[in-house]
């Protein structure tokens, strides 16, 4: 038997090699995606593991990086990091030396004024020389490091990015003006920031302390211990000298280095969990195909197993026979999985630099685990699916050797499988209902565990749907196509668990890639019309990093030409009545002209009267209405009350709850600074846009947006989102498209008889390959179809459940993007059928027709 499994292992190598294909292809993104883990997480331990080597203690301003709010609580401290710490540990006895380091956003703009890099990945730090005027962190390899305040050095790699030599003038932005500052050195570091693809600036300490935090402060202070000490030795004693009420960390450097580390295996095992989760989708597409493949393989060798069970073969023996091919093929497939999951891994590796030439990169890593889960998976997969054509094949009846080899379909199997389909996709669609309607996160369970019953039921019904779904479409292919296209009708709903095993591929596929466009077309709509809505502003400018704006930057956009009303757009953190809320910020002489607002209660008229105006969620929240009165806790710690004004619509760039700039200040004077809206005279202009631009002199850290930049940049993201689950779920739309292949040649092969005959009562080759490409396409389109219903539903209820977290949110279908995925469909099915078209059109016609 061993041998028998094997042989027709080797006599059906073209039938199976779509199967081992599909497991080859699900293996390979298994072991591409643990590779490419293991290597980024490597890659990035091995960047960071000089960025502790100086360091034995570092002790932190946990306020140093803080918000207003934040910075004036913690003026309240007794001391922060100043000289005089620096010099009191370095007293300690344990310290052998200690450095201030002042760290904070800077920006380096190009000689065309473009922003050098990524906003997040832009730091400015302070150059400490030692006796000998070098700074061992920043060794110069030209020039020298900056001793004025109108000096800077750069790393190499922001040096040669601008294009900057020592003695250029260097344009840098904090987060207020432009500074033009003498380029005298350019250094080389191991320091992750420049490592990692960021701008690495160095300032003199006076001058960093000035621009990045404030006179006389560090952020944090270096010390390295003294032969002998160890780290939780010198860091014992550091703890003894910290006051317990300031806002200070000290850890040792073994400790942060560690804490990094974790963060990057937590980090990479995050990107391998949702890598692993679209391989999984691909293995499970390929589930269908090789179960279906060896059902018709099962089929075709009726007379074959029959014999074998006459001859004395056990049941047993029959299915360990078909499962030791499966094994075989498993075995093979997986191994060749594993060879292509190296180029995949290089692959996204390549990918990942050339989208970020930041990201440090390493040679390949490739555990023992690696192997081991990938052609462990390779091998399960590929047997278990071929368990049930297995103990099929075991019931072949002996007496099966004396027939034609055609065995009738059970009407009794498709009958219970109908009814456990129904049941199942009843309870799923109950459920998923029942999770939408409560719409918030707590239907988020119940719509996860239906969406999986309801699609297993849609799977487990596919066969019932195939025939009335696929029939409807059969007097359009009679009247276009003629014979071959009821030809083609009637082959696709002949093996109705044939078609549905290969619908089904396609329909998991485009179950996912439509409810995701469903999900991106809602969110982008609603973010649009919740935040464009209620903007009248024709301008909004806001800091690219995401930093508060300087309080210089509004007094110079109000002074622009051209521009009719202006005003900062603030954020604050205060407790209304017990509970912390935040607090938007806009001028009230303006409000009118620059935002739009749809009243439920109350007048916007009351912001200028100094009263607080709320939206309708934190109302019913605070159990306020106009005129109520709520008891607040400003930012300073003191108390007070503020005077309902009104209740407005939720939802737009207002927030919860707003109140007149110049109330705020009276309680934070330095309230987070987000944007600046701006009314143009003349409208929106691009006269106005250079002048707003002109205004904070041309600062490449500043970015000026008009509303449908607004939009661009909500739509881009979404898109990109979009596009980067359409590219990992396209392995599993090139497994269905395997499986339609294979399903097709086999079935040509399993009806060479039948189209004999059609060629020989007058058929001719063109008339077979439109056959078996109509029938291609039908199938597809059927699958395709199904999944884009599934998927629409499954969008629907998922938006239920974010309707708590975004307000306004409706289901939208975009239409046009959903017909062209089944336009898309069927032209995959018109592809795939191409080989076993060909093949079928080139059958001998006496070889077909001769009896087996």
């Amino acid at each position: 038997m061993y041998r028998t499994a094997l042989r027709n292992v080797l006599a059906h190598k073209g039938r199976l090699l779509m199967t081992a294909l599909a497991v080859m292809l699900g293996t390979a993104f298994v072991a591409g995606t643990m590779v490419f883990s293991d290597t980024f997480g490597k890659a990035m331990r091995d960047n960071n593991s000089k960025s502790y080597s100086d360091v034995s203690v570092q002790i932190v301003d946990t306020a140093a990086g803080a918000t207003a709010t934040a910075r004036e609580k913690s003026e309240k401290s007794p001391v922060t990091l100043t000289d005089a710490t620096v010099q009191q540990l370095a007293a300690l006895p344990g310290t052998a030396s200690a450095r201030g380091v002042v760290s904070g956003f800077t920006g380096v703009a190009d000689k065309s004024g473009a922003l050098i890099g990524q906003p997040w990945t832009a730091r400015g730090a302070n150059f400490a020389p030692g006796p000998d005027g070098k700074d061992t962190r920043y060794p110069m390899a030209e020039g020298q490091g900056p001793k004025t305040a109108k000096e800077i050095a750069l790393d190499r790699k922001t040096a040669d990015k601008g294009g900057y030599k020592v003695g250029d003038t260097v344009r840098v932005a904090i987060n207020g003006p432009v500074l033009e500052m003498k380029l005298t050195g350019i250094f080389t570091t191991d320091d992750p920031v420049a490592n990692s693809g960021g701008t690495l600036t160095l300032f003199d300490r006076a001058t960093a302390q000035q621009l990045l935090l404030e006179p006389g402060r560090y952020s944090g202070i270096v010390l390295a211990a003294k032969p002998g000490t160890g780290q939780d030795a010198l860091l014992s004693e550091v703890n003894q000298k910290l006051h317990p009420e300031q806002q200070i960390e000290a850890r040792t450097g073994a400790d942060l280095k560690a804490e990094d580390e974790r963060l990057i295996t937590k980090s990479s095992e995050s990107i391998r969990t949702m890598l692993l989760a679209f391989a999984a989708i691909s293995l499970f597409v390929g589930i269908f195909i090789i179960a279906n493949t060896f059902t018709m393989l099962v089929a075709q060798r009726t007379k074959e197993l029959a014999l074998l069970r006459a001859v004395g073969a056990s049941r047993k023996q029959v299915t360990r026979s078909v499962l030791i091919e499966a094994l075989a093929i498993g075995t093979v497939s997986a191994a060749a999985g594993l060879v292509a999951g190296l180029g995949v891994g290089a692959g996204m590796q390549s990918l990942i630099a050339s989208l970020d030439d930041g990201m440090p990169t390493g040679s390949l890593v490739i555990k023992p685990l690696t192997v081991a889960v990938t052609l462990v998976v390779g091998i399960l997969v590929t047997v278990l699916s071929a368990l049930l054509p297995a103990v099929r094949a075991a019931r072949i009846a002996p007496v099966a050797a004396m027939s034609s080899g055609d065995q009738p379909v059970s009407q009794k199997s498709l009958v219970v499988r109908n009814a456990i389909g129904s049941v199942l996709a009843a309870a799923g669609i109950a459920l998923v209902s029942f999770g939408a309607s409560k719409g918030n996160s707590d239907g988020r369970l119940p719509v996860a565990l239906g969406a999986l019953l309801a699609v297993l039921g849609v799977f487990v019904l596919l066969p019932l749907l195939s025939r009335p779904v696929i029939a409807l479409v059969g007097p359009v292919l009679g009247r276009l196509f003629g014979t071959p296209g009821k030809l083609a009708r009637q082959n696709a709903v002949r093996n109705p668990r044939r078609t549905a095993a290969t619908a089904a591929a396609l329909t998991i596929g485009l179950t996912l890639v439509s409810g995701l466009t469903v999900i991106g077309a809602s969110v982008a709509d609603t973010l649009d019309r919740t935040v464009t809505s209620s903007m009248k502003a024709d301008y909004l400018v806001s800091a690219a990093n995401g930093m508060s704006l300087s309080d210089k930057v509004p007094a110079e956009i109000a002074k622009a030409p051209g521009v009719a009303a202006s005003s900062p757009l603030t954020t604050v953190y205060w407790e209304l009545d017990g509970k912390d809320r935040t607090i938007t910020g806009l001028n009230a002489d303006s409000l009118d002209k620059l935002v739009s607002v749809t009243m439920k209660s109350g007048s916007m008229g009351a912001a200028a009267q100094g009263q607080l105006l709320i939206d309708e969620d934190v109302a019913k929240k605070l159990g306020a209405t106009t005129g109520s009165v709520v008891e607040v806790t400003f930012g300073d710690e003191t108390k007070g009350n503020l005077t309902v004004g009104g209740v407005y619509e939720k939802g737009g760039l207002l927030g919860g709850a707003l109140l007149a700039n110049s109330e705020i200040v009276k309680h934070e004077p330095q309230p987070y600074l987000n944007n600046v809206l701006v009314k143009g005279a003349n409208g929106e202009t691009e006269a106005l846009k250079k002048a707003l631009k002109d205004a904070t002199g041309a600062n490449p850290v500043i970015e000026v947006k008009s509303r449908q930049d607004v939009r661009d940049d909500f739509s881009q993201t979404i898109t990109f989102a979009l596009n980067l689950m359409y590219g990992l779920l396209a392995m599993s739309v090139i497994v269905a498209i395997l499986g339609v292949i294979n399903t097709l040649a086999m079935s040509v092969f399993e009806r060479k008889r039948e189209i004999g005959m059609l060629r020989a009562i007058g058929l001719d080759r063109s008339g077979i390959k439109r056959m078996v490409r109509l029938e291609s396409v039908v199938i597809s389109v059927f699958g395709a179809g199904i999944g884009v219903l599934l998927g629409c539903f499954m969008a629907w209820a998922i938006n239920g459940t974010l309707k708590s977290s975004l307000q306004g949110l409706t289901t939208v279908v975009p239409f046009g993007q959903l017909l062209l995925f089944l336009a898309l469909a069927g032209l995959v099915g018109l592809v795939a059928a191409f080989w076993p078209a060909r093949r079928a059109s080139k059958l001998d016609i006496l070889a077909s027709i001769k009896t087996d």
